[in-house]
């Protein structure tokens, strides 16, 4: 179906710049022309004292020039007219692209629009358009369906610039007029600026796309390694409590072929006093028939004659007493199985605990952050306070607890504490560790007198009994100790250590001075161990990030007589 074409007389052309006219006047020979072509021409003849006519060249007194408004708004009028044809043809074309308007039969694809013929060109009939030279000078833009975004609605030209102080496009007639003025630059300057800003944000973008599918890759590891570790912990599990249970089935048949053996021994004895005891009361009726046959003779003769015989038995006639205990035959064995009922309870409740926040608080890789470091921030470590207590089995000879065991003193008076000795006490160094095994996430805070104390955590599988120091906190891979000391002093220690962090007898220095309060911070799933001095703020003194294999247990070291460490009560 050929296309509707609406065309603009010469008559409206400007014969200087055989571009549509804009703000037509009339000279008197009858030609038009743009209002700036003939100002331009007639500026170029000042000298001359005349005037002239570009197409004519007939001559007028200077100045003289007539504005046509009805040609004026008749031009706009068409221009409209034949854009709004052409756009309306080109919205209907039903393809990818815009159609050329002078291919016959198949369109080709058009690579181009002229403004002022308000037509599109292919790539064989622009030639034609360019090689005319009226034509070239002609505003030309790239084909678009979506062209109308690219006329200014209000003067009907093509939108080069930008005004950046109305962040708005514009055309060369709103730059000259209502933006006079303004902060302006091309639209082709405006496109570069914006495109180097979406370039930097898609950057942002692969690199976040990237980041992100790093992280996912490594949260599939993470599930293969949760899901092999989940798999291999309950296979363990499995062992060890089929273990425990077959311990436990072994110990009862056991106690229970015990107690049938010992149960087997005792009734056969009974049974075979039992019986003597019968044959003695068989024996015991003979006789007694005997005599009751005798006591009743009247032979005085066969009396006196049997007397000696008879008489005899009674001296055999005395049987020793049974002493026959209180019917408690086992009751002393299911007492003391009860008792180890009790203490497997006691285990039970004492570690299941730790097993079932063992459990709970396994992460894979987000695991919650350390409370953020603000005035107020000790409110962040609270949340996650614990009440822990000093154990007396793991403290130094000369070490007393008090305060419901949540206070230690070094005093040399309690010296004959430590006896009888226990393998389970520290017996080299004066120190203790709590009767709570801690997981997850924890907070307690140490408070001691000067000069210095050590806080640490440690295994419970800690050397306890050591010639060396082996068992001192930080001086072997199952404990992490910090030194604390106060007033900013440094001081040194009996066995000439310098002050600071400590483990696997390698020391981290540290500075700066302290108050007499210690908080720390325990995120044992994540790894992390904490050092804060608590005062009006708390400060970070060390932060340690490892991986911790077993439940940890708090620890305190004193180093001087008379000086006291205390677990403070927080909640």
């Amino acid at each position: 179906m050929a296309q509707k074409r609406v065309h603009i007389k010469e008559e409206f052309y400007c014969l200087s710049c055989f571009d549509p006219l804009k703000y037509p006047v009339t000279i008197p020979c009858g030609h038009n022309f743009c209002i700036n072509c003939i100002k331009t021409h007639w500026e170029e003849e000042e000298e001359k004292g005349i005037h002239s006519c570009p197409q004519c060249r007939k001559t007028f007194n200077p100045g003289f020039s007539e504005k046509t408004t009805p040609l004026t708004d008749v031009v706009e009028l068409l221009k409209k007219i034949k854009l709004q044809a052409v756009l309306a043809d080109n919205c209907h074309a039903g393809s990818e692209y815009v159609a050329c308007d002078f291919c016959t039969g198949s369109k080709m694809k058009a690579i181009s629009f002229c403004f002022v013929c308000s037509a599109f060109y292919c790539e064989g009939h622009v030639h034609s358009h360019n090689d005319d030279p009226p034509l070239k000078r002609n505003k030309v833009l790239k084909p678009s369906k979506n062209l109308q975004k690219n006329i200014c609605s209000q003067h009907d030209e093509a939108i080069d610039f930008f005004c950046r102080t109305d962040q708005k496009f514009i055309c060369s007639h709103c730059l000259m007029n209502e933006h006079r003025g303004h902060h302006t630059v091309s639209a082709a300057t405006e496109r570069s600026q914006r495109q180097r800003e979406l370039e930097e944000i898609q950057e942002k973008i692969q690199q976040g796309i990237q980041d992100r599918e790093k992280d996912v890759k490594l949260l599939k590891l993470e599930v293969d390694s949760i899901n092999h570790s989940a798999d291999k912990t309950v296979e363990n599990c499995e062992v060890i409590f089929s273990k425990l249970i077959r311990l436990i089935q072994e110990k009862s048949s056991y106690v229970k072929q015990q107690i049938r053996s010992q149960q087997e021994t005792e009734v056969s004895r009974v049974k075979e006093l039992q019986e003597k005891l019968e044959q003695e009361i068989t024996e015991l009726k003979k006789k007694e028939a005997e005599l009751k046959q005798l006591l009743n003779t009247e032979d005085h003769n066969q009396f006196l004659h049997s007397y000696p015989s008879l008489s005899a038995l009674s001296e055999s006639t005395h049987s020793p007493s049974i002493n026959i205990r209180p019917l408690r035959h086992f009751e002393d064995v299911t007492a003391a199985v009860s008792e180890l009922r009790d203490n497997l309870q006691d285990i039970l409740r004492d570690t299941w605990k730790n097993i079932s926040l063992t459990i709970t608080e396994q992460k894979a890789l987000l695991s919650e952050p350390e409370p953020e470091l603000e005035p107020n921030s000790r409110d962040g470590f609270l949340k996650y306070a614990c009440e822990i207590t000093f154990d007396p089995n793991t403290a130094h000879g000369e070490l007393s607890l008090s305060e419901g065991n949540r206070k230690v003193t070094y005093n040399l008076n309690v010296y004959g504490y430590r006896i009888p000795d226990i393998p389970s006490r520290f017996n080299k160094c004066e120190q203790v560790l709590s009767r709570e095994s801690l997981t997850g996430r924890c907070y307690w805070e140490v408070e001691w007198t000067d000069p210095v104390v050590t806080v640490a955590v440690a295994y419970k599988n800690i050397r306890r009994v050591d010639n060396g120091s082996q068992s001192r906190f930080g001086y072997n891979d199952r404990s992490w100790a910090l030194d604390c000391f106060q007033n900013g002093s440094l001081f040194t220690i009996t066995n000439g250590a310098n002050l600071g962090f400590w483990h696997n007898n390698a020391r981290t220095p540290t500075s700066g001075s302290m108050s007499s309060r210690i908080g720390v911070y325990l995120d044992h799933s994540a790894g992390i161990l904490s050092f804060y001095d608590v005062s009006e703020t708390m400060t970070l003194l060390h932060r340690v990030q490892t991986t911790f294999t077993q439940p940890l247990h708090a620890g305190v070291m004193l180093h001087y007589y008379n000086d006291t460490a205390e677990f403070c009560q927080l909640k």
